[in-house]
């Protein structure tokens, strides 16, 4: 595994994040003016697929295979979005990379839409992002301003607009299919997959390019410096590097960006400080509650794509949420499962019943009222849910209860012989 020595996809620059030189002098807008000045997409479709990115959203599907099949759809009428509508728990690096580097997005937009032959392009961008909002605008009027966008581009005759749009707030409103209806003026609820897949009925019922934030900030770089520069660092599969963001029980929260392959001890300890206050690690969760948690036994696992699933959890949009030994692992489960009840959209009944279900069961165990049945009830309940809806999020709710009974099972039978929460201490004349 190669290691960064610099910052691969995050520079320095000066000024406010929306002025235009500094981006200018690290060679911020060279690879658009290339594109412009008749770079083919083909090639550049090429390009991306020898780079071997893979798109840092959360599924990892290869970039330039999904931008070749809305380029090379029997449809002519494409669409592009950028989906800036973040609301994973433990996530907040799209909105790191709109605060600092917004020019970066909108040339890997200008990138994306211009070859795709998008007929609109939109960024999607989460309505609780005010500030970055604000800057993602000003830094378009300076583009727009230094003849990158708008009309005759550069004088090359070609026209492209980038339009952001204020996201709905919620967590399901994330899932591409969930945004491109809720851009429509529909409630924000997640088409069938299969068959309605964005490259093949997108927004307006038209191939769309949809693409997250990190994504298409590496689209730049790469075009810019070349696919062997871009797969100098990370694994073979999984080349490049990753925005982690790192929360919990650590000294240093925040976004680091390392290769791809780093293991989750590295990360904790390298960029986050180790774990607060000295404690153990019970567990962590590397790609987010929706996916499996590893326990402190699985900390040398490499944090990519493959590895993870590999290892029966997920890399999802890497946020990476450490749980220190003093933490009663039912309550934290439950807490992750009172935001997906919450977020459920209610369009399909196993997951509008069964998150609250599972939450519901939860809380019970939790408050010292469960009991074994109650326990058997829940793990009988995670099965017949998962895979049953449009998109994944009871899938995940049942897949985080599934993680969290199996490898701490014993926490969930002292609940159930004390009656009560055994991190908590006990009541007054209540015998332990």
């Amino acid at each position: 595994m190669s290691t960064v020595t610099e910052p691969r996809l995050v520079q320095k620059l000066d000024g406010q994040p929306w002025e235009i030189e500094g981006y200018l002098k690290v060679g911020g807008y060279e690879a658009w003016k290339r594109c412009v000045a008749g770079w083919k997409a083909d090639e550049i479709v090429a390009e991306l697929k020898k780079a071997g990115l893979r798109g840092r959203g959360g599924a990892g599907f290869p970039t330039g295979v999904k931008w070749d099949k809305v380029l090379n759809h029997r449809v002519k009428e494409h669409y592009f979005v950028c989906n800036a509508g973040e609301h994973e728990p433990g996530t907040f690096k799209d909105r790191f990379l709109l605060k600092t580097l917004p020019h970066q997005l909108i040339e890997g937009c200008l990138i994306a839409a211009h070859t795709v032959q998008a007929k609109a392009a939109f960024i999607y961008v989460n309505h609780e992002y005010e500030d970055e909002r604000n800057n993602l605008k000003k830094a378009l009027e300076q583009a727009r301003s230094r003849g990158l966008l708008g009309k005759n581009v550069l004088g090359s005759g070609y026209d492209v607009e980038l339009q952001v749009f204020d996201g709905y707030g919620s967590y399901v409103a994330g899932e591409e299919t969930a945004m491109l209806e809720s851009m429509q003026g529909r409630p924000a609820m997640p088409r069938q997959k299969p068959p309605f897949y964005p490259t093949d009925f997108g927004l307006y019922g038209k191939p769309t390019l949809v693409n997250n934030v990190e994504t298409l900030c590496n689209i730049p770089r790469i075009l810019y410096k070349g696919a062997a520069w871009f797969t100098q660092v990370g694994t073979e599969k999984c080349p490049g590097t990753m925005m982690f963001s790192l929360s919990g029980s650590v000294n240093r929260p925040g976004v680091y960006e390392m290769p791809m392959g780093v293991t989750i001890r590295e990360l904790i300890e390298k960029c986050g400080g180790g774990v607060a206050g000295g404690r153990g690690i019970k567990a962590v969760f590397p790609g987010g509650p929706a996916f499996s948690m590893v326990t402190a036994d699985q900390l040398d696992l490499p944090m990519d794509f493959d590895s993870l699933k590999k290892a029966g959890t997920g890399l999802g949009s890497a946020g990476t949420i450490v749980i220190d030994d003093a933490t009663c692992m039912v309550a934290a489960t439950l807490k992750y499962s009172n935001f997906f009840k919450g977020e459920s959209c209610g369009q399909c009944p196993p997951c509008r019943m069964g998150t609250n279900n599972l939450a519901t069961l939860m809380a019970k165990i939790e408050d010292g009222q469960g009991t074994q049945k109650d326990l058997d009830s829940l793990l009988q309940l995670c099965g017949f849910v998962k895979g049953t809806g449009y998109c994944t999020l009871v899938t995940g709710a049942a897949v985080l209860v599934q993680s969290s009974v199996k490898l701490f099972q014993k926490e969930y039978e002292e609940h159930l012989r004390l009656q009560r929460c055994p991190f908590k201490p006990a009541a007054a004349g209540v015998r332990v």
